[in-house]
């Protein structure tokens, strides 16, 4: 064989090489996964889960039971491993501690934090929270304990702090369906964070009174997040102002998609 084929043979290699190699073209991004936070259900995003999907997007959320925060990350990654592509995969509030760990997993290619922790390896959000105070945090009796050792926040004060700009009869189911968190799930140190490997996201709920949004920005700007405030916006803002935080989860997803 001459030099000059030598020459084209190898580049034949090398291209073939490049077009198969694992990413080289890699699948575009259609899956997002919602985690919601403690005390509540998947039900609250339904507003954001309609404006993604009306957006082109597969969206799918996941059921915490809240038992342990190993149970919490397990049924989050029991739903990655249906999805059929890379995966967005984003957290409200605890949700956040919950994509921390889960978002490790190889199908997730970036998160999206909404008002929620993000706390490193080794430790908790709870020790977190401790140290930069939220209006929840200084109100004495707002979290009832029971004698199982399963938390729920008072009705009124689930209702004024928790869910203030959500109209109030939304407001009433939310606080009467709570889902009882085992107070360990707070408690529990991080064995991973993905937010150091992967891009993220987040959403700072400008009047937070669940998260002290100062340490929601905290959080934020330590993982090197690109993240906005919704000015006035409660702890549930994934609710209160769906369009805005679907349009974040776009963002977010069409960067990802480039």
């Amino acid at each position: 064989m001459t030099t000059s084929r030598l020459i084209r043979a190898g580049l034949v290699a090398a291209c073939v090489l490049i077009a198969t190699a694992p990413g080289a073209e890699a699948a575009p991004l259609k899956n997002i996964v919602l985690v919601h936070g403690a005390w509540v259900d998947a039900s609250g995003w339904k507003g954001v889960y309609d404006f993604l999907v009306k957006d082109g997007y597969s969206v799918t959320m996941v059921q915490e039971p809240e038992t342990s925060f190993a149970d919490d990350v397990a049924a989050t990654k029991r739903i990655l491993d249906l999805q059929d592509g890379p995966v967005l995969l984003v957290g409200h509030s605890y949700g956040g501690s919950v994509i921390t760990e889960a978002g490790v997993d190889p199908k997730v290619v970036g998160l999206v934090y909404i008002a929620a922790h993000a706390p490193d390896v080794g430790e908790d959000e709870s020790a977190l929270g401790a140290k930069t105070p939220s209006v929840l945090g200084k109100t004495e009796g707002a979290i009832n304990v029971t004698p199982d050792g399963y938390t729920y926040l008072e009705h009124d004060k689930f209702l004024t702090l928790f869910a203030p700009d959500l109209p109030r009869p939304d407001a009433e189911f939310a606080s009467r369906s709570q889902v009882l968190a085992q107070k360990s799930v707070f408690a529990t140190p991080l064995t991973a964070a993905a937010w150091k490997d992967k891009p993220s996201w987040g959403v700072v709920a400008g009047s937070d009174q669940i998260i002290s949004p100062e340490l929601e920005r905290w959080y934020y700007e330590r993982a090197k997040s690109k993240w906005i405030v919704i000015e006035g916006a409660s702890h549930s803002v994934y609710a209160s102002h769906p369009r805005e935080v679907a349009d974040v989860i776009a963002e977010a997803a069409r960067s990802l998609d480039k």
